[in-house]
């Protein structure tokens, strides 16, 4: 079998589960007691499952090369686990672990020795977890298969949600989860105290240093909140910028004019407006800090950030719209050193200059953007994403000379045809898929 939508529900998983086996077994022996690790209620480590998505999605045209493969592994899984920790302390307000008092750590979030140790994992996984995997996949009938992946995908996202929103004293700080938590117990308010005590003492034994912090300074100071809408509206002008600086760039050193937009309607880069609402989230908090660090930052961040998304886009949608092999220091053809660099450069700039002019832009105009705008424009580039999405698997499938199945197909070949496609995408290659 091949990774799919479902082979991949199976990896993220059985991940999950054996994480949270391993997690809970070294707390288990390190404390003297049962520690049921986990931010869910089940028996899972989301983290974990996610980290094997990455790496099996990023990193399986590694595995002639395991020197390489072992420190994407390391460098990608211990960017996850500091983006894991950084999202948990904001929407908790609590540290979840602490590396603090080991050596060679960053923030306390991760630390050198854990890198390895995810390193080690995620080879392993790459190398030799996921093929058995697929092939146990491979022994179930298909129905079978997807019936039991969408069932316990079900039941794992109303674990995270529900764990998410019972946690009184977590929710507390949010009035949107409290007010929905509420409601939920309207009509069942003894399950959700039951509910809500087993959860709370589960994360006190299982997190106490999470469960005896006070607030972190960093969360404490809300000068420069940032809402969901505020992260919508940025997501959108990186997302311009990006293509208008790509399309620049291209005229520039090629001498054309290129569409370098990911989306059908409109000039907008996703790659790059996601980016722009990650550093910002993540990297706000420390703008402070010296450019060697940002750039240093961006660097690293930039440089996987773009690995997976040149993996998932190709697993996606059989397509590769960026190739660098006729760069030096490139890998896979991917990424490579120098556009490294440039996310590096960019990550500098933006927290410098382009951030702080956004943001005073952003204060300036709040009150006159009414939330019926955000709506509209969050419609208007979800449905931008889903056609961008549909024409671009129509165009795989039509490309290898698959015919129309049914009527969105037989749409989409009307308004999506080839010239119009490989204008938006002129740099798009297609896979050629090993039998």
């Amino acid at each position: 079998m091949t990774l799919n939508f479902y082979t991949l529900g199976v990896i993220y998983l059985i991940y999950s589960f054996l994480g949270w086996v391993g997690e809970t077994v070294v707390a288990t022996v390190k404390d003297k007691r049962f520690a049921n690790r986990g931010m869910a209620a089940g028996p899972f480590c989301f983290v974990y499952g996610t980290t094997g998505v990455l790496l099996a999605v990023g990193f399986t045209d590694l595995r002639t090369d395991p020197v390489y493969l072992f420190f994407a592994c390391a460098l990608a899984a211990t960017i996850v686990e500091w983006l894991t920790a950084k999202l948990l302390e904001r929407l908790h307000r609590r540290k979840w672990w602490d590396y603090s008092g080991k050596k060679f750590n960053l923030n306390g979030y991760v630390c050198l020795q854990y890198s390895l140790l995810w390193g080690v994992l995620g080879t392993v996984s790459v190398l030799w977890g996921n093929d058995l995997l697929l092939r146990l996949c491979a022994l179930l009938p298909a129905w079978l298969l997807h019936l039991l992946v969408w069932a316990a995908l079900a039941v794992a996202a109303l674990d995270q949600i529900g764990s998410a929103v019972l946690v009184g004293r977590y929710a507390a700080q949010h009035p949107v989860l409290e007010q929905l938590n509420q409601r939920l117990g309207e009509g069942s308010d003894t399950l959700r105290r039951r509910i809500t005590v087993y959860v709370e003492k589960r994360i006190q034994r299982a997190y106490p240093e999470a469960a005896k912090q006070e607030q972190t300074a960093v969360q404490k100071d809300a000068s420069d909140f940032l809402s969901l809408s505020d992260l919508v509206w940025l997501f959108v002008i990186g997302a311009f910028l990006g293509d208008v600086v790509e399309t620049i760039f291209c005229r520039v050193t090629a001498g054309v004019w290129m569409s370098r937009s990911s989306l059908v309607w409109g000039p907008f880069s996703v790659v790059w407006g996601l980016a722009l609402a990650l550093a910002t989230v993540l990297l706000r908090q420390n703008r402070d800090k010296s450019d060697r660090y940002l750039f240093a930052f961006g660097t690293i961040m930039g440089g996987v950030y773009e690995y997976v998304c040149s993996a998932v886009t190709e697993l996606l949608f059989g397509t590769v719209f960026w190739d660098y092999s006729k760069f030096k220091f490139n890998l896979g053809g991917r990424i490579n050193l120098l556009y490294c660099f440039f996310w590096g450069i960019a990550a500098v700039v933006w927290m410098r200059y382009g951030y702080p002019l956004v943001l005073r832009g952003m204060k300036a105009v709040r009150s006159h953007i009414r939330p019926w705008m955000t709506v509209v424009l969050s419609v208007f580039m979800a449905v931008n994403m889903l056609t961008s999405a549909l024409a671009l698997a129509r165009y795989d499938a039509r490309t290898s000379g698959e015919t129309p199945k049914n009527s969105i197909d037989t749409l989409l070949d009307a308004h999506f045809d080839n010239d119009r496609m490989e204008r938006i995408y002129p740099n798009a290659k297609k896979v050629v898929k090993s039998e």
